[in-house]
């Protein structure tokens, strides 16, 4: 493909201001993982220590490499491929950086086939939360909804359905008045569920929880699973962030614009803690529940609460809302290159990517039943296989190379006229973690996946000297 003759995506089309890129990019990053996946990590990793360790991973790993994103996405104004391709051409490096653009399109597409599925699942616990079947408990109401492939199957369809829609609408049209309804309205029901965590729940207990470290239970896996939640629940690594800087009007500043969107995903993640932990002390449960904390332990938990049937549905929507506004991050940057090289239109190429998308979603959808024991890599079923496909190699190594060519690659003084809202201090902060720390840390955390036991001796020693 020739860069001079694809048209750049936002030459007619820009968000309306900073606060809508904001929203769409909090948009991007807020989704089940700040939720769903925040609170259990936390429940399963001993609370605070865990906590303190996230937020320190949020700023030298994640913010960094969110600011280099939006950086080449905006000087290329291209979807992530050619954005990648002609930050290296104007950089005089090879045309083979393009790879990383479609590392991240290949990760986004992957990623919604199974994020579709659970957040099928969530829109499908809406009406259980608001008329729960009373005769079984939430552990068997969970696997009676997740051993229906149909049930399963048609949720899946809405959910597929609903990001074809708003994305075939266009950026303005589509995403962008999609975004500027669906994040008021999560903020909204998060302060409803904060606030119904301290009128019913301990929330002593959760503050206690969350904020009194005890470094005791530290380990090496702490420390891998916060710089992975911390790198993943901001979206990079996967184009999303890349695609949306393309939109960003010269004129905004990338540095307070970043720690922004980087402060509210965290702050999300925080307000999701602190509106489910309480709730599970004060209903004798146990915080170490893994994956099913959200879809076992609170459905018991609305049941028997005052007013569950109505705190209960606004729960799983709120974790709708936070999938939807993630989901069409995840599908824009493919959609975006099929359209700027005029491969197809914006509304076929959404079809087109929605029902591949679709498609491999099935293998999930019979992950939870059919093919619960069939394996693909190692002792992993489908769904298992993707998510650790995208999570634990795809997206570390395309946020990876991101920060290495932002770093050691990218002309400094283009990245110098993209970041020159910033005072040089800044520029050269963030020089130094993006050619030493982040790349560095990213690194960490993958190769802790190839060579587990490695990693655990590893992370161990520097527990011993620290401590």
């Amino acid at each position: 493909m020739n860069i001079t003759s694809s048209k750049k995506i936002s030459e007619s089309v820009t968000w309306v201001g900073k606060w809508t890129f904001v929203l769409a990019a909090a948009g991007s990053a807020v989704g089940l993982g700040n939720i769903w996946g925040f609170s259990y990590k936390v429940g399963e990793e001993g609370g605070s220590a865990f906590v303190l360790i996230y937020l320190a991973c949020i700023l030298v790993v994640g913010l960094p490499i969110m600011m280099a994103e939006i950086m080449i996405g905006r000087y290329s104004q291209h979807s992530p491929v050619s954005a990648m391709k002609k930050a290296a051409l104007d950089s005089g490096k090879t045309t083979y950086w393009q790879a990383v653009g479609w590392t991240g399109l290949f990760s986004g597409v992957l990623i919604l086939s199974f994020y579709s599925v659970l957040a099928g699942i969530c829109i499908n616990y809406i009406g259980i939360a608001a008329m729960p079947n009373t005769e079984i408990d939430s552990f068997q109401q969970y696997a009676q909804v997740t051993s229906s492939p149909l049930s399963l199957f048609f949720w899946h369809s809405i959910f597929i359905g609903l990001n074809i829609a708003i994305i075939a609408s266009g950026v303005i049209g589509g995403i962008e008045r999609v975004v500027r309804l669906l994040m008021p309205m999560l903020f909204i029901l998060m302060i409803v569920m904060l606030a119904n965590a301290m009128i019913n729940g301990d929330f002593k207990a959760g503050l206690a929880y969350l904020f009194t470290p005890d470094f005791s239970k530290v380990s090496s896996e702490t420390f891998l699973s916060a710089m992975g939640q911390a790198f993943f629940s901001l979206s990079l690594g996967m184009g999303s962030i890349m695609c949306y800087g393309s939109y960003m009007r010269k004129s905004e500043d990338i540095f307070k614009t970043s720690l922004t969107v980087a402060s509210l995903d965290t702050l999300i993640a925080i307000l999701a803690g602190l509106a489910i932990f309480p709730m599970i002390f004060a209903y004798g449960m146990e915080p170490q529940q893994g994956t099913g904390l959200v879809f076992k332990s609170l459905l018991t938990i609305f049941i028997e609460m005052p007013l569950g049937n109505l705190i209960g549905p606004a729960f799983f929507i709120l974790l709708s809302i936070a999938a939807l506004s993630s989901a069409i991050s995840l599908l824009e940057p493919s959609v975006a290159y099929f359209e700027e090289n005029n491969i197809v239109s914006r509304a076929n190429a959404a079809f087109i990517l929605g029902f591949i998308i679709w498609f491999v979603g099935i293998g999930s959808i019979l992950s939870y039943n059919s093919w619960e024991s069939v394996y693909f890599l190692g002792e992993r079923n489908f769904m298992d296989s993707i998510v650790y496909l995208t999570f634990n190699i795809l997206m570390p190594l395309g946020g990876m190379f991101v920060a290495i060519f932002a770093g050691w690659f990218f002309k400094p003084k283009l990245a110098m006229e993209e970041l020159s809202a910033a005072n040089l201090n800044i520029f050269k902060t963030w020089r130094f973690f993006i050619k030493f720390v982040s790349p560095v840390l990213v690194a960490a955390v993958f190769l802790s996946q190839l060579f587990p036991e490695q990693s655990k001796s590893f992370f161990a020693i520097l527990i011993e000297l620290f401590s």
